[in-house]
Order: structure tokens, then sequence, then C-alpha cells
């Protein structure tokens, strides 16, 4: 009798005792990732990336949830600020400044979660939930995915976001006493390669 209790208690103490993580899909990420940030100044258009992040992160989703509830996800991005390139040299400083790399060196998205499980036998876009992490300040979004599948099994995720810098508490760069000015709007979009785990 005292084991039977026993064991009860250690379901309750113990989140998941009887329930192996097992069901859960998980992905690598793989080099040839990459995240850009499009926007405009008053004069023309800009575009900075990051072209090949390559550190071995992973994605986890739960195919199901209770009814009426949202697929949890787990996984972080840390993307280095220098990383940055956007193939103008006083652009690319001018965005480092203004995102503080100096004290603030990444720029995190944490996957919170999911509104379905991808098909990847008919794609369609899908609707997630976001913490994307700036300049010390953390702010929760939602972001419209894509899950694509190529013919060696590789799986494409493509999310995109229309964040603001004053989101983040930061102040648009600008140049020649204010002549030329970044506007608020960042396009932010990322495109990862992923590798299905076991």
């Amino acid at each position: 009798m005292r084991k039977n209790w026993l064991y009860l208690i250690l379901l309750v103490v113990l989140p998941g005792f009887n329930t192996p993580d097992n069901n859960n899909a998980t992905w690598v990420v793989m080099p040839g990732s990459s995240l850009s940030v499009n926007g405009s100044t008053n004069i023309n258009t800009f575009q900075c990336e990051i072209t090949n992040y390559s550190l071995p992160d992973t994605i986890t989703c739960a195919p199901k949830a209770p009814k009426g509830q949202l697929l949890p996800m787990q996984g972080r991005l840390m993307l280095d600020i220098l990383s940055f390139d956007c193939h103008n040299k006083m652009m690319t400083n001018d965005l480092r400044k203004t995102l503080k790399y100096k004290t603030y060196p990444h720029l995190s998205i944490r996957f919170i979660s999911i509104n379905s499980f991808p098909d990847f036998k008919n794609p369609s876009k899908i609707t997630g939930v976001v913490d994307i992490s700036l300049a010390g300040v953390t702010k929760r979004f939602e972001i419209s995915y894509l899950f694509t599948q190529d013919n060696g099994q590789m799986l494409h995720l493509k999310g995109d976001r229309v964040v603001n810098f004053s989101d983040f508490n930061l102040v648009p760069p600008s140049k020649l006493g204010g002549i030329i000015k970044a506007k608020d709007e960042l396009s932010v979009e990322f495109k990862l390669k992923l590798k299905p785990l076991g």
C-alpha cells in the first residue's frame, strides 16, 4: 500500500514522469539558415542579412494539444548582431549601433506555440507565437509560417513578421542631421533548414 502511495506522489511531483516526450516532433536547425531585415528610408530601401546561421539549435513541437489550445513549441535562435550585413558598410555600422550591439550583442527569437501542426504534403500558411528579444526588450508577436519539404526530406520553415524599431524602444538610424532617416517599420523574415531528429 505504501508503495502505491509513493508511486502516486512521484507522478504528481515529477511532471511527465508517466508520459515521455517521445511523440513530439523535433527538428535540428541546419547550416544555410538565414534571417533578413528589410526596411526603408525617406530616400531608398535597404536589406540587412545574416546569411548562414549555423548554430545546432533544435525546435520541438507537440503534434496535438487539448481542444481549444495552441500547440506548444520549444526552441530558440540566438543571432549575433555583428553578423548582420547590410551590403553597405555605413548602413551596417548604423544598424549595429542602433541595435546597441555592444551592450546587447544578440537578437533572440524564442518559439512559444503554433496554431496547427504543419501538413508537409499540402503546405499552407499557419500562425505561431514567438518572443523576440532585442536591445534588452522582449516582445511577444504573432508570426506567419510556411513549412515545406524538399525531395531530400529536408524541411524548410519560412517565418515573417513586421515589427517597429519603437517596439524595442529604439530610434531608427539617421544620417546628415536627419536628412536621411530610416522609417520605423521593419519586415523581418527568417528561413530555416530543418532536419527531423530521429
